[in-house]
């Protein structure tokens, strides 16, 4: 049975339109603009997963639908899963889908002055580029092991996974198989849909054959 994960970045965020770091203290949500995408995206997605369900492609066994636990993700999330009909709740946010983790004195401080106060010399794939944060070796493990979890949980399913630019960016690790350094970058839109697919068992090992059926798409 196809198990299919749909990767959503959060809507528009005021976070981003205030030039902040935004992480768990100080990310406020979704712009109005933000609100509205996360909207459209509800009922698009609701309109695609009663198509799969009909076709019997993927979702005969439920959908489930996951976030970050930052607000911009939560909320986007809950717009998603208002328009599908799929539970959601304090359950279905986990820390593993979050972007960067940042030191906490540096949450809601201006971008620019978090890049500058924090810079740590000899960033790279496995040293962070700001002191106290995770480095990206660390984000796409952390993010990947969530990603694994999520697929052997719900083999034969249709799981929607809200987060960030760089939790669809990592998707590229957990289920291509890429590593960590990649040898070119990704654009990652607000709103955008990236799904994966797979026919095999999720879980098994090796591990399974996923195709990339779309990206960023808006």
């Amino acid at each position: 049975m196809r198990t299919r994960f749909l990767f959503v970045r959060h809507g528009d965020s005021l976070h981003r339109q205030e030039g902040v770091t935004g992480g768990p203290r100080s990310c406020r949500g979704l712009t109005v603009a933000g609100r509205e995408q996360a909207r459209r995206l509800g009922r698009r997605l609701a309109a695609e997963i009663a198509e799969t369900a009909a076709t019997g492609e993927a979702g005969d066994t439920g959908a489930s639908i996951y976030s970050s636990v930052l607000p911009r993700a939560v909320e986007t999330a809950s717009a998603i899963s208002a328009a599908c009909g799929l539970p959601f709740s304090r359950d279905s946010q986990d820390c593993g889908l979050c972007t960067w983790h940042i030191p906490p004195e540096a949450d809601g401080l201006p971008s620019e002055e978090f890049l500058r106060r924090f810079h740590a010399d000899g960033g790279g794939v496995h040293r962070p580029f700001q002191v106290g944060s995770e480095s990206w070796a660390e984000l796409v493990t952390r993010v990947s092991r969530t990603v694994a979890d999520l697929a052997h949980r719900h083999r034969g399913e249709t799981v929607i996974v809200v987060g960030h630019a760089e939790t669809v960016e990592v998707s590229f690790n957990a289920l291509g198989l890429l590593p960590a350094y990649r040898s070119f970058d990704l654009e990652v839109s607000p709103a955008s849909v990236t799904e994966w697919v797979t026919d095999e068992d999720p879980g098994q090992w090796p591990p399974p054959r996923w195709t990339l059926t779309r990206f960023n798409e808006t």
